[in-house]
């Protein structure tokens, strides 16, 4: 630029800064807002009467007892939580997956320990079987890969389990081709027409579940390739999604979160079914990490990555890290 030149005249008249300035004015034209009602707590429940223990993986995340899960959930009410996921972690482990297909097994037990304790609160129940077999698959495993069509079978059968002990939404979470239309045609048929199904409908073969798989003893021999979402592929992840929504699915859903909020934002704009996104166990564990090592503010960290999701289109966010980042957001964390 010139000497003596005027800066104000070298760009046009407007200027974003003048809509940054104040704080009042920034407040009033933000875009995308954190509430808490946008949370989902999940839950792990351990068969038995013991103490809840601090899970190693998953630091500050505790593994909860069938005896200690009514007081878990009103702190977590208490706290904010409006809706919680289970995950059921079984001592009763066979290759099908039985102690969840029965009606007075851990899965039905602790829905019908969560209505009762909290009956204002959602209750989610995770569907899938890698928490309930042996071989720690998410179905009928006949030692090569999983059998499609029986898990199905089984997966009718669980659902049922959790939907007569009194679950408000069901989640099927394994992938497995036609889970939406076949649950849906299940539950009609079995006088729960009106209960609503959110399917992991683009869930990804993720790095990022480790810390999850030690919490609920969930290790394998083998790969879940087949059935899961190759990393790599976007439109593959997207039309997963728009099936099962044309299954019957209610809600649908990322996961992990933050590292395919390219697939998020592109469901978005072709789907209008509310969108849940699931960030992880890798995901809350790495930020506890950075935490840890003091190269970021914890609150900060979180806050901005469940931002993000809800930026690109979420409007569930399933998290570790609800109960505090409701207190954050209420000001009382």
């Amino acid at each position: 630029m010139s000497a003596g030149r005027d800066p104000a005249v070298s760009f046009a008249g407007f200027r974003f800064r003048r809509l940054r300035d104040q704080p009042m004015l920034r407040e009033l034209l933000r875009e995308t807002r954190l509430h808490p009602a946008d949370f989902v707590l999940p839950l792990f429940v351990e068969e038995g009467q013991g103490r809840p223990h601090e899970l190693p993986g998953l630091p500050g995340v505790v593994r909860h007892s069938e005896a200690s899960l009514p007081d878990a959930l009103g702190q977590a009410w208490e706290r904010g939580v409006r809706a919680v996921l289970l995950f059921g972690v079984s001592r009763r482990r066979d290759p099908q997956g039985r102690d969840s297909l029965d009606a007075d097994g851990l899965m039905a037990r602790m829905i019908r320990a969560a209505r009762a304790a909290r009956p204002e609160m959602l209750v989610i129940s995770d569907n899938c079987f890698c928490e309930y077999t042996d071989h720690g698959h998410c179905g009928v495993w006949d030692g090569q890969r999983l059998d499609n069509d029986r898990t199905l079978e089984n997966l009718g059968r669980q659902v049922l389990v959790a939907a007569d002990a009194g679950v408000g939404m069901v989640a099927p979470s394994g992938m497995i081709d036609g889970q939406v239309a076949w649950l849906r045609r299940v539950l009609d048929d079995g006088g729960h027409a009106q209960l609503p199904i959110l399917s992991y409908s683009s869930k990804f073969t993720s790095a990022l579940y480790g810390p999850f798989r030690d919490a609920v003893d969930s290790h394998f021999k083998g790969h879940r390739l087949d059935h899961q979402l190759e990393p790599a592929n976007a439109r593959e992840a997207v039309a997963e999604s728009l099936e099962d929504e044309a299954q019957g699915a209610d809600m649908l859903m990322v996961k992990p979160a933050g590292m395919y909020l390219d697939v998020v934002a592109q469901l978005r704009q072709l789907s209008r079914r509310p969108l849940a996104v699931f960030q992880v166990s890798g995901e809350y564990a790495m930020i506890r990490a950075a935490a840890a090592a003091r190269v970021a503010q914890e609150r900060e960290l979180v806050l901005e990555s469940l931002l993000a999701c809800k930026r690109a289109g979420a409007d569930l966010l399933i998290s570790y890290y609800a109960m505090e980042a409701i207190a954050w957001l209420e000001g009382s964390g």
